[in-house]
């Protein structure tokens, strides 16, 4: 009976070497296939939303501030550049003017 156990448990690794070795050919074909394109697009979205849980998202007050600095920015700048292209207009008609 001895010998029948022995011959078993010999038995027993070759076959678990051949259920690895069939489980390790479907994972170099999956390794080298793509998943379609929808569950490629269903992953980002869950990785997007996962992200977006841990943004710190600035209070409505902290958000009008830094709202009204860009206009206050943006109004500036506009000032400055419209100034600069009247100044260059009157130059221009100024030049063009002499010439006659």
């Amino acid at each position: 009976m001895a010998k029948k156990d022995r011959e078993q448990a010999e038995s027993l690794p070759e076959k678990k070497e051949n259920a690895s070795a069939k489980a390790a050919k479907p994972e170099k074909k999956d390794k080298n296939k793509k998943p379609n394109i929808f569950v490629r697009m269903g992953r980002k979205l869950k990785e997007t939303f996962s992200e977006l849980k841990r943004v710190t998202w600035p209070t409505l007050p902290k958000a009008l501030k830094a709202t009204g600095v860009v206009l206050v920015i943006v109004l500036i700048f506009t000032v400055f550049v419209t100034a600069f292209n009247y100044g260059f207009s009157e130059l221009l008609e100024l030049l063009t003017g002499l010439g006659e």
